[in-house]
């Protein structure tokens, strides 16, 4: 890829993050260019690799090269960079590396827009250097632990290496299930120690959070504040409700409508069935990306692509027959691309 088209699309990146979140990072780069995946950084925030770069498609200096980029861009825009520490959620909390050869500067600098008030800065600059939360996994494989040889329910990553609970000094910890975030938050308020449990979607390839340990002492606190003041939480759910309903309804509608520009020959009901099932909240599908929400035109195609993929050729048929999938979008590409030249076209 030649500078000026990375200089492109790195801008094009960065655009979307300012207009989504009013601040821009080098992360919310990277991902929007696809070299990494969520996970890839869940994994790195959790200790487990050296730097990030080991996870990235992409080598060392590219990465430098994005970070020098998206810092050229941010002046230009007259935004206000912060730089900001990446701490590891493991016990030592050691500070995150990016690459292994290069200073680490570039790479921490959050590029913050003027039109944030000085409270909304003060309470980003507070959220990204707090340390994060210590991170207990579940395996999906049998493991070892790196300093007694034993096994457990759960890991915690120091020095790079797994260990059971027990070493890590926190096998007094109880297990507070995920699905009730008032109980979650209240358990971890009490608590003077505490660790989110993860553990890997294979299907989905991104880290679920399973829910908390927790001190026993806190979950009873917590419990006891909780039935307090039931029914008002309860009411407040209720309106929280709607009002996500509402505000799904109005993203899908003005996504539709982005479609039917894009697309003129795309039947207005196929568009609302696109626009809804690509934006349905918690689905991870490009709908509920960044660059969706904010009507980006390759986020907007991608989700027609899906559409036809799935409803305008063979290829489930194909998957479950066993053609790996990327030979399996290389055999059905052309009928894709046919379709989209269909769905452009300006209706007579």
């Amino acid at each position: 890829m030649s500078k000026p088209n990375l200089a492109r699309r790195v801008a094009e990146a960065a655009e979307i993050a300012l207009t989504t979140r009013k601040y821009v990072t080098f992360i919310d780069v990277v991902t929007s260019l696809r070299w990494l995946h969520s996970r890839h950084v869940d994994t790195w925030r959790q200790g487990r690799v050296a730097t990030l770069a080991e996870l990235a498609d992409v080598d060392e200096e590219r990465l430098l090269a994005t970070a020098t980029l998206l810092g050229n861009w941010a002046r230009a825009k007259g935004l206000r960079p912060v730089e900001t520490p990446y701490i590891a959620g493991t016990r030592d909390r050691r500070e995150l590396r990016f690459t292994a050869g290069h200073p680490q500067e570039a790479f921490r600098v959050h590029w913050l827009s003027p039109d944030l008030s000085e409270a909304r800065v003060r309470r980003l600059t507070e959220a990204q250097s707090k340390a994060p939360d210590l991170v207990a996994v579940s395996p999906l494989d049998d493991w070892t632990c790196a300093a007694c040889g034993d096994t457990g329910p759960y890991l915690i990553m120091e020095d790079d290496r797994p260990h059971c609970l027990t070493c890590a000094d926190l096998d007094h910890l109880v297990f507070l299930p995920a699905g009730n975030a008032a109980l979650s938050r209240r358990a971890k308020q009490e608590s003077g120690l505490s660790a989110v449990v993860v553990r890997f979607n294979r299907r989905r390839k991104v880290y679920q959070r399973l829910g908390l340990l927790v001190e026993d002492s806190a979950l009873a606190a917590a419990e006891e504040r909780c039935l307090a003041d039931e029914e008002v939480r309860l009411r407040r759910r209720e309106r929280d409700r709607d009002r996500r309903a509402e505000q799904d309804g109005e993203f899908q509608a003005k996504m539709a409508a982005e479609i039917a520009r894009l697309f003129p020959s795309c039947p207005e009901r196929r568009a609302r069935e696109i626009a809804e099932h690509a934006g349905q909240r918690g689905s991870g599908r490009v709908g509920r990306s960044a660059a969706a929400k904010a009507l980006d035109e390759n986020a907007i195609t991608l989700a027609v692509i899906a559409s036809i993929r799935h409803l305008d050729t063979d290829y489930d048929h194909l998957l479950m027959s066993g053609v790996p999938r990327m030979a399996a979008r290389d055999m059905i590409r052309e009928r894709i691309e046919r379709k989209l030249e269909d769905f452009r076209r300006t209706p007579r």
